[in-house]
C-alpha cells in the first residue's frame, strides 16, 4: 500500500560517513559528512518505508559497531564509506508497506542521514505524541526498555533492597535509578563529574552519589554508600568499577550486565580478579541484550507513559543541533561529555 509521495521530486542528503574501521577510543576525524542527491520516491513494488529523519540517539553500543567485523560483536559492523547506522525518530514520506502510511512517526533503526529507505523490521509506530518526540529516542525507546528490563525482568527487585547503578546520569542509568527509588529501594549512582553527581541526587532523587574519579579505592566508596552491601548493582562500566562491586556484594545478589563503556576503546580489556565473590555469594550475573525483550514494549508504555505525565520521572537530554554536530556528540559519549541523554537533531519537522 503506496501512500501518496512527492512524486520523484529530488532532495540533498547529509549523511555521516564512517571513514574506515577504528581501533581505540572513536576520533571526530573517523567520520566525515557528505551530501548526495536523493530521490523522494519509492521504486515500483517496494515494501519498504520512505522516512525523513528528525533526532538520532548517541549509544554506547555503537563503539562495537565502529570495528573490525567480529563474530563476538552485539551487531553488524558499520560498512567504511556508508552513513553509520543507530536507532532514531522519523517521520514517513512514502510507504510501500502495509502497516505504515504517509505522516506516521516510528522509531527504529535508521542511517545517520536526513532522509533513509527502511524495511520496518525492529521498528515501533509512535501514537503518543503528547510527549517530546526526542523521547522515543531515550525515555520512550531503546534506552528506556533497556532500563525497565534490565532493573524489572533481570534484576527481579524487591522493596528495601539496596542498588547500584554506575554510569549512573546516562541515558539508561538515570532511568533505572528512578525505577528503583519507585520500588522502595535504596539507590546509589556513580558518575565522573561533580555536576553529574548533582543531578543525580537533586534532580533523579539517588540516595547517594559519587564521583568514581574522585575515589583513590572503589571498593572503599562502595564500602561508605553501602555498609550493609549491594543486594542489586545495574553494570555500565566493566573493568575496575566491576572488581570492586563483587566486593562488596550481598549474599544471593544480581548483577544485571548492561554494558563495560571502559572497555570498548581498549585493545586489551582489563581482566576480573573477585570472581570467587560470585560462588562463595551465590552471585548471579546476567548478561541481556533489550532485544530479547521488545515484546514488553507495550507494557513498559503502559508503565512509563503514564509516570511521565504525572511528573514522576525527571528526564535529561544532551541535544546537539544539525547533522554536521553527530560525530562529536557521539565520540563524546567515550569521554563522558554527555550530561543526560545524547540525542542530534536533523530536524524538528
Amino acid at each position: 500500500m503506496s501512500a501518496e509521495g512527492n512524486g520523484g521530486a529530488m532532495a540533498t542528503n547529509k549523511q555521516v560517513i564512517l571513514r574506515d574501521y577504528v581501533s581505540g577510543f572513536p576520533k571526530e576525524s573517523d567520520f566525515e559528512i557528505t551530501t548526495t542527491n536523493f530521490e523522494l520516491r519509492l521504486p515500483e513494488g517496494s515494501n519498504s518505508v520512505l522516512v525523513k529523519n528528525l533526532y538520532l540517539s548517541c549509544d554506547p553500543y555503537m563503539r562495537s559497531r565502529m570495528g573490525k567485523p567480529s563474530a563476538f560483536a552485539l551487531a553488524q559492523a558499520f560498512t567504511p564509506g556508508k552513513p553509520i547506522l543507530g536507532f532514531g525518530v522519523s517521520r514517513v514520506i512514502e510507504s510501500g508497506h502495509p502497516d505504515y502510511k504517509q505522516g506516521d512517526l516510528l522509531w527504529g533503526i535508521v542511517g545517520w542521514e536526513e532522509y533513509s529507505v527502511v524495511t520496518p523490521e525492529m521498528h515501533f509506530k509512535i501514537h503518543d505524541t503528547d510527549v517530546p518526540l526526542s523521547y522515543y529516542t531515550g525515555l520512550l525507546g531503546m534506552p528506556g526498555m533497556t532500563a525497565y528490563a534490565g532493573f524489572h525482568e533481570v534484576c527481579s527487585p524487591k522493596k528495601g533492597e539496596t542498588v547500584y547503578v554506575s554510569a549512573a546520569s546516562g541515558a539508561v542509568g538515570q532511568l533505572v535509578g528512578q525505577f528503583a527509588k519507585m520500588m522502595g529501594c535504596y539507590v546509589v549512582g556513580s558518575a565522573g563529574s561533580t555536576e553529574k553527581v548533582d543531578l543525580l541526587k537533586n534532580k533523579f532523587g539517588f540516595d547517594d552519589a559519587f564521583n568514581y574519579k574522585d575515589e583513590g579505592d572503589l571498593s572503599a566508596a562502595l564500602k561508605r554508600c553501602f555498609p550493609k552491601g549491594i543486594d542489586i548493582y545495574f553494570e555500565n562500566v566493566g573493568g575496575k568499577m566491576l572488581d570492586a562491586v563483587l566486593l562488596n556484594m550481598n549474599m544471593h545478589g544480581r548483577i544485571a550486565v548492561c554494558g563495560m563503556i571502559s572497555q570498548y576503546n581498549l585493545e586489551d580489556q582489563e581482566g576480573v580478579h573477585n570472581l570467587t565473590s560470585i560462588i562463595y555469594k551465590r552471585i548471579r550475573i546476567q548478561g541481556f541484550v533489550v532485544f530479547d525483550f521488545f515484546d514488553k514494549y507495550s507494557k513498559f508504555l503502559e508503565f512509563v507513559i503514564p509516570c511521565i505525565k504525572e511528573e514522576k520521572i525527571a528526564y535529561v537530554e544532551d541535544v546537539a543541533e544539525g547533522l554536521e554536530k553527530g560525530p562529536e556528540a557521539l565520540v563524546g559519549l567515550f569521554y563522558g561529555k554527555n550530561v543526560g541523554k545524547q540525542v542530534v537533531v536533523v530536524a524538528r519537522e
